[in-house]
C-alpha cells in the first residue's frame, strides 16, 4: 500500500513538474514575441524610411508656403534629392526606428496573449474580432512611445538637412501660410525632443495623439485581421486545389506575401486618418487646425476627397514592403528561435513504468 502511494505521489509530481515547465516556456515565448516584434518593426522601418519621407513631404505641402508644390511622387523625389541628396531621404530615421521598435514589440507581443484572453472570456468575440481587438490593443500600448517619436520624425523629415534649412529658399518654404517660422532646426532626436518640450510642453510632444490612435488602432486591427484571413484563405486553397501537392511554402514566404497584401489594404483604407494626423503634428506652435474634426472639415471644404487621400500611393508603396518584411521577419524568427509549447502534449503524458516498482500481489 505504501508503494502504491509512492507511485501516485511520483506521478503527480511528474505531471505538476511538466505543467510548471509548460507555463514557464509559454511565458518565455510571450517575451520572445516582444523581442521578435521589435526586431521586425525596426527592420521594416529602416528599409522603407525614404518612402515615408516622401509621403510626409507630400501630405504636409498644404500647410507650408511652397511656391511650387510637387504634384507627383517622382517630382517630390527629384525635389528632395536635388536639395538634400540621400541624407534628406533618411532624415528622421533615428526617431522612426525608436518608435518602430516600441510599436513592433507591443504589437506582436500583445496580439497573441490578448487574442487568447478574449477567446477564453468572450467566445462570441473569437475569430476575426479577436484579431482586430488584439491588434488595436497592441498598437495602443506602443503609442505612448511611438507618438513623440513620430512628431520628431515628421518635423525632421519636413526640415531636410541643415544646409537646405539655412538657405533663403528653404526659409520661405518652412513658414506657414499664416506667417511665422514653425520651429528651429533639429540636430537630432534628443535636441528635437527638448526643444519641443521647452516650446510647447508635453502637448507638443503628443501633438495629434488622438488622431494617431484614430489612425493606428483601426490600421493595426485591420492589418492583423486581413493577415489572419488571408492565411486562412491560403490554407483553404491548398487543401481544396493542391491536396496532394508537395509544394509547402515556408511561414516566412507566407508572411512576406500575405503581410504585404494585408499592409497595403489597411494602409489605403486608413489614408484619410493619416493625412489628418500628419498635418496636426507638422503644423507646430502656429495652429492652422484646431483639432481632429476641424482638420477633417477644412480639408474636405478646401481640397475635397482628393485632399483626404493625398499621399495614399506612397503610403501604400511604403506599407506593402514594410509589412511584408515585418511579417516575414517575425515568422522567420518564430521558426528559428520560437519554442511555443503545444498544450495537447499534456494529454499525451505517459508514465515510465520502469522507473517505479509496484508490489506483486500474491
Amino acid at each position: 500500500m505504501e508503494d502504491k502511494h509512492k507511485f501516485k505521489d511520483s506521478s503527480q509530481v511528474s505531471v505538476s513538474s511538466f505543467l510548471n515547465n509548460n507555463k514557464n516556456n509559454t511565458q518565455f515565448f510571450v517575451w520572445k514575441e516582444f523581442l521578435f516584434g521589435a526586431a521586425a518593426g525596426g527592420f521594416g522601418e529602416g528599409m522603407m524610411h525614404p518612402i515615408d519621407t516622401i509621403k510626409t513631404r507630400m501630405q504636409s505641402q498644404a500647410i507650408l508656403s511652397e511656391a511650387k508644390p510637387a504634384k507627383s511622387i517622382l517630382e517630390m523625389v527629384r525635389k528632395v534629392w536635388a536639395v538634400d541628396g540621400y541624407r534628406g531621404l533618411y532624415r528622421g530615421v533615428t526617431p522612426a526606428l525608436t518608435g518602430s521598435l516600441a510599436t513592433g514589440a507591443t504589437y506582436f507581443g500583445v496580439i497573441e496573449s490578448t487574442k487568447k484572453w478574449i477567446e477564453e472570456l468572450h467566445p462570441n468575440l473569437g475569430g476575426h474580432w479577436a484579431y482586430f481587438i488584439a491588434g488595436g490593443a497592441g498598437d495602443t500600448l506602443g503609442s505612448f512611445i511611438y507618438v513623440p517619436c513620430e512628431v520628431v520624425k515628421q518635423r525632421m523629415q519636413v526640415q531636410g538637412t541643415k544646409k537646405s534649412w539655412s538657405s533663403m529658399a528653404m526659409k520661405e518654404n518652412v513658414c506657414q501660410k499664416s506667417g511665422g517660422q514653425m520651429y528651429v532646426y533639429y540636430s537630432g532626436i534628443f535636441q528635437a525632443g527638448s526643444s519641443i518640450w521647452k516650446q510647447q510642453g508635453l502637448r507638443g510632444l503628443y501633438a495629434g495623439y488622438w488622431s494617431t490612435l484614430a489612425r493606428d488602432v483601426p490600421f493595426a486591427g485591420l492589418m492583423v485581421t486581413f493577415y489572419e484571413s488571408l492565411r486562412d484563405f491560403a490554407e483553404y486553397g491548398k487543401q481544396r486545389w493542391l491536396p496532394n501537392s508537395d509544394i509547402q511554402p515556408s511561414n516566412s514566404v507566407e508572411g512576406l506575401l500575405l503581410g504585404g497584401l494585408a499592409g497595403g489594404f489597411s494602409a489605403y483604407l486608413t489614408t484619410p486618418l493619416d493625412v489628418i494626423k500628419t498635418r496636426l503634428q507638422v503644423q507646430g506652435p502656429i495652429v492652422r487646425y484646431k483639432g481632429w474634426l476641424d482638420a477633417v472639415t477644412r480639408i474636405w471644404m478646401i481640397e475635397g476627397g482628393r485632399g483626404l487621400f493625398r499621399g495614399s500611393v506612397p503610403r501604400v508603396i511604403w506599407y506593402v514592403p514594410a509589412s511584408a518584411l515585418t511579417f516575414m521577419a517575425v515568422e522567420f524568427l518564430r521558426d528559428t528561435f520560437g519554442t511555443e509549447v503545444d498544450s495537447n502534449e499534456v494529454t499525451n503524458l505517459s508514465i515510465d513504468k520502469t522507473s517505479t516498482t509496484l508490489p506483486e500481489v500474491a
